[in-house]
């Protein structure tokens, strides 16, 4: 229905000066996107409260509405030229009248879980990347197109969007960072298995993709009026450093079905962990927090593991987060498993022992598009002994090493498609279905196995991936050889050469 206007406004974006990324275009048709949702919105709940004979106001004045500057109506439903801004005109509104305006939202909201406090967010941290108004005007009409009345269009333009999300991860460096892969997302949440009135969280959201793909598992089957309000308004919460990434991730979530997502714009690092109390903690906790990033000593400081490392900080910050009991998966560089740094041992024997740490999946090179690295997924349990985190870490209590371990056994799977993985041949589905089926059980194969605590080196504490079924690979030959080799080929050649030059 709406996916020719989406080619159409990526026409646009493509001859637009101001726009040059993939990145760019996500950006400028999120704003958009966003207003005229706005708009049907209101629209819609003006309708219902006219029907229920009741007053609705405007969040959004009258002069600043979708209809009064992007797409003024004649009588008949048509475009009215002769209203409608056009060339440096528009260009004008948009950056001196209509920004300023939306941003002031922030300032006015009674709360930040409103919908006025994300307006102000939104505009506060994104720009208007168009130059051309003549180029805005053609998006501003393609985009009027579209509409959020029914469930059906809804479900097509998050299927869209989707897909525009993951052009920009495609597109490698930055974009790469706010895509996970849908189907390793959708695996993940089969075997956490969430259910409503869990509190689900995910500190380092990206693009919402682990918030989104949770609302459309949780929306299945019918559902009480009552349960909606609780998936609407009790369930999601999501954080993101990044401004892009922020407004992209409201986005996401509004197209999937809740108003308000409540998305917060902040560093998840800089909050203390000694802060959080019972009341903060999740039933749910799913997320692919970025790796390879470093993080300042002040903000090492709110760890009692001090570690540089963006991955390692967050993946403390998710264990304390977890409510006794709770679930959670987080995706995380492979050689977390193995690093021989205090910093990664602690940190893996801190999870052993404060969590079940019941599953790891070993995801093949190329599943993250441009990341360049082999990542794994650590699926645990908050553990009973106690929070340790909370206190002075097990590590340095002084304790034996076996003694509060709330891991006991676990259990690998190494995902091997059996293909090169790429833009054109990405992980799909039925890649993970055996994966899903086997961990329920803890099923032993040649791709998957148990390991028991009492097995594992209490020095290093290494959890590296190592197929006991899998046949040893032919050893690398000595250097020694190959130069042996190299000098035989090379006499070889220059006898050739040489009987080829006395021919001539």
């Amino acid at each position: 229905m709406f996916e020719q206007t989406f080619k159409n406004i990526d026409d646009v974006l493509w001859k637009e000066a101001g726009c040059t990324t993939e990145l760019d275009y996500t950006e400028q048709t999120s704003w958009l996107l966003f207003l005229k949702y706005l708009d049907d919105l209101e629209q819609e709940r003006a309708l219902e409260a006219e029907l229920a004979s009741k007053p609705y106001e405007f969040i959004i004045d009258e002069a600043h509405r979708w209809s009064a500057w992007a797409a003024p109506k004649k009588p008949d439903g048509t475009l009215d030229h002769d209203h409608a801004l056009i060339g440096d005109d528009l260009i004008d509104y948009v950056n001196r009248k209509l920004f300023p305006y939306l941003q002031s939202f922030k300032q006015r909201a009674t709360s930040p879980d409103t919908i006025e406090y994300k307006i102000g967010e939104i505009f506060s941290e994104i720009k208007n990347r168009f130059q051309s108004g003549y180029s805005l005007r053609d998006a501003l009409e393609y985009i009027d197109e579209l509409r959020f009345r029914s469930q059906q269009e809804k479900h097509e333009l998050s299927h869209l969007y989707e897909a525009k999300i993951k052009n920009m991860g495609n597109a490698g460096r930055n974009g790469g960072e706010y895509y996970t892969p849908r189907p390793l997302i959708r695996a993940i949440i089969q075997v956490v298995k969430p259910k409503i009135g869990d509190r689900i969280y995910d500190g380092a959201c990206g693009s919402a993709g682990f918030l989104c793909e949770c609302y459309d598992y949780l929306r299945r089957g019918k559902l009480t009026t009552k349960e909606l309000e609780i998936l609407q308004k009790h369930t999601f919460t999501g954080k993101e450093k990044k401004s892009l990434a922020y407004v992209i991730a409201i986005m996401n979530m509004i197209l999937h079905g809740i108003d308000a997502p409540n998305i917060i714009h902040t560093n998840t690092l800089t909050e203390n962990l000694s802060d959080i109390q019972d009341k903060n903690r999740f039933d749910v906790i799913l997320a692919n927090p970025p790796f390879g990033g470093k993080e300042r000593k002040e903000v090492q400081q709110n760890f009692p593991i001090k570690t540089g490392e963006t991955a390692f900080l967050f993946l403390q910050h998710f264990i304390k987060m977890l409510k006794m009991g709770g679930r959670a998966a987080v995706v995380i560089k492979n050689t977390f498993l193995s690093n021989s740094d205090n910093a990664s041992r602690a940190l893996r024997q801190e999870l052993l022992s404060s969590c079940n740490l019941h599953t790891i999946l070993d995801c093949p090179s190329g599943t993250f598009i441009g990341a360049g690295v082999k990542t794994v997924v650590l699926f645990f349990e908050k553990g009973k002994p106690f929070d340790s985190v909370q206190g002075t870490p097990l590590f340095s209590q002084g304790k034996p090493l076996n003694e509060g371990m709330a891991t006991q056994q676990i259990w690998y799977y190494q995902l091997a498609p059996g293909r090169n993985m790429g833009k054109t041949n990405s992980l799909n589905d039925e890649d993970l279905r055996e994966f899903v089926e086997l961990q329920a059980t803890f099923a032993e194969t040649e791709k998957s196995w148990l390991v028991d605590i009492a097995d594992i080196d209490r020095e290093s504490f290494d959890l590296s991936v190592k197929n006991p079924n899998k046949a040893e690979e032919s050893a690398l030959r000595e250097p020694q050889e190959i130069i042996d080799e190299i000098a035989a080929l090379d006499a070889e050649s220059a006898e050739i050469l040489a009987g080829i030059g006395g021919i001539l």
